[in-house]
């Protein structure tokens, strides 16, 4: 219990600061309330919103669509990265790519998928994949690269060799930056879904996106904030997966005490 305490009371207190400062932005009377709703009324639409099947049928389009992307964008990703690392002329034609792509800001690339695809359910995973894509590939190099020459000798002495030296030594010996372009990937795919959803509002498709972009038009304040209050949770959820995972790789390595 004194563990779990100590591990959630920071977070709290971060919390309440935030409701803190929210509400004291409002009574400051910067922008009028139907602007800038305090937090109890935000909460409140939060709990209709749960008691709204097509509240679930919305996150359940939305994390469908982030699903199936960050799922190709990984084996896309993984699959560049170990290309790029172990040919020597592929890192040359593409791994500074890899870089450049990784920092260009996914939104950019919707007006291409919209001409190629138009708006559709494709032309946003086109994007989702693009944005995730390069962190995977860039973290499975760069944990390829970091491993030790001494192990691959001795992976080689054991007699590992093509898949063998792949599947016992090679990716194990990468897991932790691997876990860790996964979760940079899972950030980037994330943001990407929720412009794409924001550009190609598919009306036969409701989702988080299209409840945000219906809210904005009728200017319902409070149904605003609480989709992009269960936008931010489901992010930090599987954001909190990603860094437990990662936790654990490190303490079973002894690369951490806690």
């Amino acid at each position: 219990m004194r563990r779990l305490w100590a591990a959630t009371w920071p977070k709290l207190g971060a919390l309440a600061l935030v409701l803190a400062g929210w509400q004291l932005l409002v009574l400051s009377g910067w922008r009028p309330d139907y602007l800038l709703p305090g937090p109890l009324p935000v909460f409140r639409q939060l709990g209709s919103d749960l008691h709204d099947p097509g509240f679930y049928q919305g996150v359940a389009v939305t994390l469908q669509r982030a699903a199936t992307g960050f799922g190709i964008a990984i084996l896309i990703g993984t699959t560049l990265g170990v290309a790029v690392a172990r040919v020597r002329v592929v890192r040359a034609a593409i791994g500074v790519l890899l870089t450049a792509l990784q920092s260009m800001p996914s939104i950019a690339w919707f007006p291409f998928a919209i001409l190629l695809f138009g708006l559709s359910e494709v032309a946003i995973g086109f994007v989702v994949v693009l944005g995730a894509s390069p962190a995977i590939a860039n973290g499975t190099l760069h944990g390829i690269d970091h491993i030790p020459p001494s192990l691959l000798r001795s992976g080689r002495s054991l007699g590992a060799r093509g898949f063998a030296m792949y599947r016992h030594i090679i990716l194990p010996a990468a897991l932790p930056s691997f876990v860790a372009g996964l979760k940079q990937g899972w950030a980037f795919s994330w943001r990407s879904l929720m412009a794409g959803e924001l550009l190609a509002n598919l009306g036969n498709h409701p989702s988080l996106g299209a409840r945000l972009s219906y809210a904005r038009e009728f200017g319902v304040a409070e149904e605003l904030l609480a989709t992009m209050i269960v936008i931010l949770v489901i992010g930090m959820l599987v954001d909190g997966v990603f860094g437990y995972v990662d936790r654990t790789l490190r303490r079973r390595r002894g690369l951490s005490a806690v």
